[in-house]
């Protein structure tokens, strides 16, 4: 790129700030009209499409047939949906400039596909980085008050956003934070556990699988939880139900769990959370649709989320299918924090039939843990019988100074899941668990938790079994 080049986009970008900025503090404030938001939708829309026929060669080819200027923010099916197959097959053509224009190089992890190219360009960073900054201001002083707490950064860096998204949030509030991923070969479980004890960390960001194996990785150290000085967890990355968190924290004495952000490599962070447990849309950066997982038809507030991303950076998405299955309500959480509300179900792909029923995965962990205290792990295996109808077994790992006699839990747990399948389920307390439950949504919830006996495992789960070790607690 030339200097005048670099000059010029620099220059668009600092405007873009300016505008940003002006727009984002109207919009956290309650201060921004239904007109102004309908005009931001309005030119965004605008931009996003002129950037991307402009200057992706897969979006000049993928629209070319659809009437740009005949859409509008209310109705983008004229607009063809963009898919993860597409954006496999198409790699770099779907990029709207070259990585040397963007700020940092990602990809995705490729466990169950080839890594794709997800570069962040500095209008990309800065809008999605916002919304994260907006909620954690919002949930520190809703839990400490005028101090900030030193924060445990619980996730991979390498080629991936997590580390760097967070560290900018985390110097955005002036807050110390330490990057300690437990499955690091430069860190483990021993030395993350004694520098939350000596540093005082407060906050763990990770994910909710991690906070589970976070407790059982002390109680294998010696070290008594309840001494530690974790006091909040900032999920992210797979489903966390309310009956998770509420287990969370009966294992970890006066922490709370807040499902922290939703997002991904290729759509970044979509939602984010807030002291009332909501995730709230990060509505300035996207136009959402909810469409029938296996038609594609507009659903109501149920169904596979679609995202259209209004940031001119260097990988906008048009009428993406996300894979989520999710529920959208405009109900307000109490925290006076704006956008709607997402509830993320699973993935579409990890819907689970058995007996009469089809669960998503929140559904299934919901009938499981239900009630359910101080389980540091679970898998549920399914199976036929000799007469060939399902059979389900729940394999727990339970404390039982704080589950209580595991007669009435698997009593509990046999009640909900008969009535959510009509499938007598079997129990099993084990202290050690199948290692894939520690693998969490690395490469898929389905693989971590569910133990399929009914057919050949597939390739999310030959994956996530080769990778189980890098999670040993015991390293």
């Amino acid at each position: 790129m030339t200097p005048s080049a670099t000059s010029a986009r620099l220059a668009d970008e600092e405007r873009f700030r300016r505008l940003y900025r002006d727009v984002a503090d109207r919009y956290y404030a309650g201060t921004l009209s239904a007109d102004d938001l309908r005009a931001w939708y309005r030119d965004r829309l605008a931009a996003v499409l002129r950037h991307v026929t402009d200057r992706s060669p897969f979006y000049r080819r993928h629209l070319a047939g659809a009437d740009l200027d005949a859409v509008t923010p209310g109705d983008l099916t004229a607009l063809p949906f963009t898919t993860k197959a597409d954006l496999r097959r198409e790699m770099y053509d779907v990029l709207s400039g070259t990585p040397a224009e963007a700020r940092i190089f990602y990809e995705t992890t490729g466990t169950t596909g080839p890594s794709t190219p997800c570069p962040r360009g500095a209008k990309d960073v800065f809008a999605s980085n916002t919304a994260v900054e907006r909620s954690w201001r919002h949930l520190f002083a809703d839990r400490f008050g005028d101090r900030l707490p030193v924060v445990g950064l619980m996730g991979p860096s390498e080629l991936y956003a997590f580390g760097d998204v967070f560290t900018d949030v985390a110097d955005r509030l002036g807050a110390c934070h330490v990057k300690i991923w437990p499955e690091s070969p430069r860190v483990g479980f021993r030395k993350a556990l004694r520098l939350i004890k000596e540093l005082s960390v407060e906050v763990i960001v990770c994910a909710p699988a991690l906070c589970l194996s976070l407790a059982k990785a002390a109680l294998h150290y010696g070290y008594r939880i309840e001494d530690l000085p974790v006091s909040m967890f900032l999920v992210l990355g797979e489903i966390c139900t309310p009956e998770f968190r509420a287990n969370v924290s009966s294992v970890w004495p006066g922490a709370t769990v807040h499902p922290a952000l939703y997002g991904s490599q290729e759509a970044l962070c979509i939602a984010t959370g807030s002291a009332g447990g909501g995730l709230h849309l990060s509505e300035l950066n996207y136009l959402t649709e909810v469409v029938d997982p296996d038609t594609g038809a507009p659903s109501c507030d149920e169904g596979e989320l679609v995202l259209t991303m209004l940031i001119d950076g260097i990988k906008p998405l048009i009428r993406y299918r996300t894979g989520d299955l999710v529920r959208l309500s405009d109900g307000d959480d109490g925290t006076g924090l704006p956008g709607r509300l997402v509830e993320v179900v699973g993935r579409a792909a990890d819907r689970i039939e058995i007996g009469r029923a089809s669960l998503t995965p929140a559904e299934l962990e919901s009938a499981v843990l239900d009630r359910v205290r101080g389980c540091l792990g679970y898998q549920v295996v399914i199976d036929r019988d000799e007469a060939g109808r399902d059979k389900v077994t729940v394999r727990l790992d339970l404390m039982e100074e704080v589950s209580g006699r595991s007669a009435a839990v698997h009593a509990g747990i046999a009640e909900r899941l008969h009535h959510a399948t009509g499938v007598c389920a079997g129990f099993s307390v084990e202290s050690e668990l199948d290692p894939v439950t520690n693998t969490g949504s690395f490469v898929s919830w389905k693989a971590a938790r569910i133990l399929d006996l009914r057919g050949e495992a597939d390739d999310a789960v030959r994956t996530a079994r080769r990778v189980a070790h890098r999670y040993a607690i015991a390293s």
